[in-house]
């Protein structure tokens, strides 16, 4: 069955071309680069894995239920609407809402893919283009494991969140080289990061939390990456150009505010959307979810030198900007060793599993 077949809405065959802008650039030099890209283009290369052999997909998933949590997670938990709805209503509501953020995961994924392979064409210097070719296979194999879970585990699509399709065309669309760093690795991989972060602690199911781990993982390299080449560039940039890149934060930033509220899910239902928005933008699980959102953006902005008072301020009227103080490298490097964890249970779980097996083939040869 094609994809196409199992969006909720449709959605036009063929490609959704976005202008490109700006030069592709070659360096003639071989030799020289800094050292730190250079290291974190050596971790890519090392940490490179398979989504077919490294993902155990025979465990289950509970299309209604992907996430296997209480009712309390869903958005509209308490609400007017929620609680009319049966609990035939309720799995629907919770099947949607799944298919709707693992859509988007997809979505985002194939956004970074793309510009991924734009930085490649357009940094400067080949120690970044090194790195972000390294960071294009991991996107490529995101892509593949997002699309293989939602068709196989959850069975329904949604189309790309309009949010998400702006500014990934605004940060593609921009002829300077820096503006699909900015865009990508800091403003959409940063809150994806964050969000894979909120998900892999909440769910019950053990395929999700494994698949989130081991893409957090790259993730957190990514966000590196970012943050090493943009810190360096944005060091010399003039106070002129440094607020155009603080005007782009600001309206990216509200963009992805509004880029985990469902919208799409609540029209899809036929809900009242402006009563299931409303709700949502006020309920105190969405503020705490926000918070945890921003928690990977916020101080990334602030060390790359994109924090003058218009940015201060958005971050304020958002409420996250507490955040500005968060330990960026500790969170990476949980994010890292969580995924590790992860890895070696279930190994141990696959080799008792096995030990089981053989040893109950024993016993009845042995009979």
């Amino acid at each position: 069955m094609s994809t196409y077949d199992m969006y909720t809405s449709p959605v036009a065959a063929g490609t959704w071309d976005v202008p490109a802008a700006g030069a592709a650039r070659f360096s003639w030099e071989y030799d020289d680069g800094r050292q730190r890209l250079l290291d974190l283009y050596q971790r890519g290369k090392d940490k490179q894995w398979d989504a077919a052999k490294r993902i155990d997909w025979d465990q289950p998933v509970n299309p209604l239920n992907v996430m296997e949590t209480g009712d309390e997670f869903c958005p509209i938990y308490g609400s007017r609407q929620w609680e009319k709805l049966n609990q035939a209503e309720r799995d629907e509501v919770s099947h949607h809402l799944a298919a709707w953020l693992f859509s988007q995961f997809l979505h985002g994924e194939q956004g970074a893919l793309t510009v991924a392979a734009r930085i490649v064409e357009s940094v400067p210097d080949l120690d970044s283009k090194f790195y972000a070719a390294t960071q294009a296979m991991d996107e490529a194999r995101h892509v593949e494991l997002f699309s293989r879970f939602t068709k196989e585990k959850i069975g329904l699509f949604y189309p790309v969140n309009p949010d998400l399709a702006k500014l990934l065309a605004d940060a593609l669309g921009d002829s300077r080289w820096d503006m699909p760093y900015l865009g990508m690795q800091v403003l959409i991989e940063g809150l994806a990061l964050a969000a894979f972060g909120v998900h892999r602690d909440i769910t019950g199911n053990a395929l999700v939390r494994q698949l989130l781990a081991y893409v957090m993982q790259d993730e957190a390299r990514h966000v590196a990456f970012g943050r090493l080449a943009l810190r360096d560039y944005y060091s010399q940039l003039s106070s002129a150009e440094l607020a155009d890149r603080e005007e782009f934060v600001v309206e990216g930033c509200y963009l992805m505010r509004s880029r985990f509220i469902a919208r799409e899910v609540w029209e899809r239902l036929g809900f009242d959307v402006a009563e299931c928005v409303e709700f949502t933008e006020h309920s105190p699980l969405q503020q705490a979810f926000r918070q945890l959102l921003f928690s990977r953006i916020v101080p990334c902005v602030k060390d790359i030198g994109v924090w003058g008072p218009k940015v201060r301020a958005a971050y304020v009227d958002l409420g996250v900007i507490a955040a500005a103080d968060s330990d960026l490298d500790a969170l990476m490097r949980a994010d890292e060793d969580i995924a590790d964890r992860l890895e070696r249970e279930h190994a141990a779980e696959l080799a008792a599993r096995k030990q089981e097996v053989d040893a109950a083939i024993s016993s009845g040869t042995e009979a």
